[in-house]
């Protein structure tokens, strides 16, 4: 190897980790073994929970609509883990604190972590975006083509930035997949296209996605800065001078914050996956995973206690006018709408009785009978959804105690919908882990060496990573999806502007054109998709 530099690159080449070196068998070994055992574990726990629930199929084509789906999704998360997780790893290779097989391995380990531990808000924050009449129908033709249209699109746009080494998100591509069905499902259903959305859900989550990406520069140009301040050693710094591991104490400090982006990473992005594999369980076998069967007892008392409150101030809302009939159709529409009118509170008062007596009379959720736990789910998720609404609607004209009454209320509820079973957990953290191992390379190399023009060193990997994971466990803590590709390349620009360093403006000019592409190609891939599959099914 000379010290030649090469056009476009880093220099001097020297400097370059070897990105070339291929698994070594035991690695090879390690990756097929755990692929074969989550697969089995997967196979396992669908089994129980299946038998549990369900004697004896009356027939098997749900069970391949589930395979299929499941392969699918798991597949998103696959290309997720390769995809993304990237940038966790760059800085420890482009430092030589890492070998770069080990690195996608230790990355991979701890992204298993992250999504084995996550809370499932994120999961559920997406789900709220499509459209009510599908979540209510997953299990039908419909429901099937917008699983599997949100999924394939995503993949599709995920597997092309990669292709070409750009550092994509995966969660805008997701939320771009998620408005595009509601887009399209809207329009076949003769309704405008902005109506398929709910567009208060998405414009939050819209926020998030358009500032990461600016906290993640701003913050880790100041954490660069401040860390010259406070650490006076030359040597974080410094360029590494050869191929050799920086000083112990540096090299401790980069694998810390390769770690925690990595755990930040599955706890957040994990969770996209979980959401529709739950969407797919549902519509597959309800009877096991409409309801969580598994709460406690004292579950029913907390809901009992709730309920009461809630239904009191749904009641006063409502004028002492009642509903005769279904009230469902009044609450769906106001879910869809966002349009108050004089049927909703009577109709949501009518409703939440309903859903008082199938919880109140069985005495717990598992013994709910089994025919009926599809329609409990469905009327649990319209109360649900329309007191999230009405929280945020000026027009209800809710104090600040009905709110938190209702807010209770919804808690207590969504406690037997709104739940992950760890198996989901387990599937999707192999998934991930494993993607994280394959492909890495590209994305790699578009991190470490062309964002700026010189060669990454210490400080700026460790400030651009200490950002990066402090951000993603933020929003994961608020149930909201970011972007770890863009927080970590932006904090990466961000350092490298603050230690005047200069920047690739070609490359950064590549990345912002894929962020400005994702949302729309995301929304007609997903939009053409689901017009297509809800015609095959």
């Amino acid at each position: 190897m000379t010290d030649l530099a090469l056009p476009g690159s880093i220099e001097p080449a020297v400097r370059r980790p070897d990105l070339d070196k291929g698994f070594n068998p035991l690695t090879l070994i390690l990756f097929l073994g755990g692929l074969a055992v989550g697969l089995l574990f997967v196979a396992y726990s669908l089994y129980v929970d299946v038998s549990a629930v369900e004697s004896q199929p009356k027939t098997y084509l749900p069970y391949f609509l589930l395979f299929v789906a499941l392969i699918i999704a798991l597949g998103f998360e696959f290309v997720n883990g390769f995809h993304d997780t990237a940038n966790a790893v760059a800085t420890v290779i482009y430092t030589h604190s890492m070998p770069a097989e080990f690195a996608v391995v230790w990355s991979g380990f701890f992204n298993f972590l992250g999504v084995s531990v996550s809370s499932g808000a994120v999961a559920f924050g997406i789900i709220s975006l499509l459209p009510v009449e599908l979540i209510l129908q997953v299990g039908s033709s419909a429901g099937f083509a917008m699983v599997f249209a949100l999924l394939i699109a995503a993949i599709l746009w995920n597997l092309g930035t990669w292709w070409f080494g750009l550092p994509a998100s995966s969660s805008h591509t997701m939320i771009g997949s998620v408005i595009g069905v509601g887009v399209a499902n809207a329009i076949e259903h003769g309704r405008s296209g902005t109506s398929g959305v709910d567009w208060s859900k998405a414009t939050e989550i819209g926020y998030a996605l358009l500032l990461s990406p600016i906290v993640g520069f701003v913050l880790a140009a100041v954490m660069l800065l401040l860390l010259k301040v406070l650490v006076k050693s030359p040597a974080l710094y410094s360029a590494p001078k050869s191929n050799e591991a920086p000083p112990l104490w540096i090299r401790g400090l980069l694998i810390l914050t390769c770690t925690g982006v990595s755990f930040a990473h599955g706890s957040n992005d994990g969770q996209k996956g979980m959401g529709l594999i739950m969407l797919i369980l549902i519509g597959t076998v309800p009877t096991a995973y409409a309801l969580n069967r598994a709460l406690p007892e004292t579950a029913i008392v907390e809901f009992q206690q709730t309920s009461q409150a809630a239904a009191a101030v749904v009641e006063g809302k409502a004028s002492g006018h009642g509903i005769i009939g279904n009230p469902r159709p009044a609450v769906t529409a106001y879910i869809a709408q966002h349009q108050l009118n004089e049927g909703t509170y009577p109709s949501l008062a009518a409703l939440m009785r309903e859903i008082s007596k199938e919880i109140s009379e069985p005495g717990s959720v598992a013994k709910i009978p089994l025919s009926a736990v599809g329609n409990v789910r469905n009327d649990i998720y319209l109360a649900s959804e329309a007191i999230r609404f009405l929280m945020k609607d000026d027009a209800a004209e809710l104090s600040s105690a009905d709110v938190a009454t209702l807010n209770a209320y919804k808690k207590s509820i969504d406690k037997s919908t709104k739940f992950i079973p760890f198996w989901v957990k387990i599937a999707v953290a192999v998934a991930l882990g494993l993607g994280t191992m394959v492909g890495w390379k590209r994305i790699v190399v578009t991190v470490g060496e062309k964002i700026g023009k010189t060669h990454l060193t210490y400080g700026q990997g460790a400030a651009a990573e200490l950002v990066a994971a402090a951000t993603i466990a933020a929003a994961d803590n608020f149930g909201l999806p970011v972007s770890t590709t863009h927080v970590l390349s932006s904090g990466i620009a961000g350092t490298m502007a603050a230690n005047g360093s200069g920047l690739q403006l070609s490359t950064l000019r590549n990345i912002a054109m894929a962020w400005i592409l994702t949302l729309p190609v995301a929304m007609t891939l997903s939009g053409t998709l689901y017009t297509i599959f809800s015609r095959i099914f």
